[in-house]
């Protein structure tokens, strides 16, 4: 019959195992007992479906809050990918900003030593050559003495060599934002990313009426970080940088990733083009490097402990200091949200095991789609072992670099990142 066509069978409903639920609750419930975290929430969701829970306390000092589903964190890193990322993505999409723009057209100070040849893109791959941080040892303040100091420190390797990874990369590029926009960047972001998505709760500087939701971090001179950013740089910077200096909850940042998944629009709200969105989160660095990164998302990496054993690489996230991860896979259609603040009360917290399980139990419990096979993932270029021998030779001792196979990263493999 003309025009007749066979009928597809209807898809199956969406349904997550609740014994791998269980798993990821008893996962998180372990880690507290063990003293790795006070507590934390889990947001984790596939296809519109979504399991989502607080867990232990919020505070443990000066006294003992429980933990609730609308925490408000200290995101520290992920700013890079939730504030500083997005900002710099919309101006690209005007056209007011260009991936292979050099940093120095925008803050003509940043010369000498080759960083006249640092470009956009490779502030937002990490592969600029720049140092992990400035020092934060001196009584200097403000986000002008900071770029100062940027603009005076000499690169360690050529730009496009190597992959490092640099807080310095993002507050360069929260600067940059700034001059093109004239605008602050908490106030940007804030009116073409937050407002638009419903992020209710997410800001730099959070207001004193949030301040009973903050999970405070570090406990220093007898009293806890709570509602002021944990990053010291970022701290001496006035609260907001392009790196760090962000809050939000689990439920906006929920938000941002069904945003990202559907390819830049929600509720009606577009943000991005799709273009924009591949752009973003397809790989960005030069292929002669073993660490894949898209533009501020991490996709394959030492950091990239979240994807657990089974999301294809291809997927993408981040990381932060303070124990915040978000991983989300264009493929399932689904993603993973851990945030919790496991340098409370002290910097003894870690929980990249427990991120790394989250990642797998979640793969884990999906039903309806097959991870033994996913058209248009990318295969494997740093051998998980030898990502373990690394973080095996080099324990835990603070932010300290150490090379593998041109890749520069803390010692830690990121106790925080």
């Amino acid at each position: 019959m003309v025009g007749c066509q066979t009928p597809r069978p209807p898809r199956p409903a969406v349904m997550l195992r609740p014994e791998k639920l269980a798993e990821m609750d008893a996962a998180i419930n372990k880690a507290i007992a063990a003293k790795k975290l006070p507590g934390g929430v889990l947001w984790f969701e596939h296809r519109g479906v979504s399991y989502h829970k607080a867990y232990g306390n919020r505070a443990l000092v000066p006294s003992v809050e429980p933990m609730t589903e609308d925490t408000i964190f200290d995101a520290a890193s992920l700013t890079k990918v939730i504030a500083t990322t997005p900002a710099a993505m919309l101006l690209i999409q005007r056209g007011q900003l260009r991936l292979d723009d050099l940093v120095k057209k925008y803050i003509p100070e940043f010369t000498g030593g080759g960083k006249e040849k640092v470009t956009i893109r490779e502030l937002m791959t990490h592969t600029s050559g720049l140092p992990p941080d400035i020092e934060t040892r001196t009584d200097w303040h403000g986000q002008e003495a900071a770029i100062q100091k940027a603009c005076q420190v000499r690169l360690l390797t050529p730009p496009g060599t190597a992959f490092r990874y640099s807080d310095i990369n993002f507050f360069l590029l929260g600067e940059i934002i700034q001059r093109i926009t004239k605008t602050p960047l908490q106030d940007f972001v804030e009116k073409e990313i937050y407002k638009p998505l419903k992020m209710v709760d997410t800001g730099f500087l959070p207001p004193k009426s949030k301040i009973g939701r903050i999970a405070p971090t570090e406990v220093v001179n007898g009293v806890p970080f709570r509602g002021v950013v944990h990053d010291p740089t970022a701290r001496k910077m006035g609260g907001v940088a392009g790196h760090a200096g962000l809050f939000f909850t689990a439920a906006d940042l929920a938000r941002f990733a069904r945003m990202m998944l559907n390819e830049g629009a929600l509720d009606g709200v577009r943000i991005f083009k799709p273009e924009t969105v591949r752009l973003m989160t397809g790989v960005q660095t030069p292929p002669n490097l073993p660490v894949r990164h898209g533009l501020g998302w991490d996709i394959d990496s030492p950091y990239s402990g979240p994807r657990g054993k089974y999301f294809p690489i291809g997927s993408y996230g981040h990381t932060g200091w303070t124990g915040t991860s978000i991983w989300i896979d264009p493929f399932s259609r689904s993603f993973v949200i851990f945030l919790s603040n496991r340098n409370h009360p002290t910097e003894a917290g870690n929980v990249i095991a427990l991120r790394r399980e989250l990642g797998t139990l979640a793969a884990e419990a999906i039903t309806d789609f097959s991870f033994a096979y996913v058209p248009g993932a990318l295969p494997p270029r740093i051998p998980p072992e030898q990502v373990q021998a690394h973080a095996a030779r080099h324990p835990a001792r603070g932010r300290q670099a150490a090379t593998l196979d041109g890749v520069e990263m803390p010692a830690t493999l990121a106790k925080g990142r």
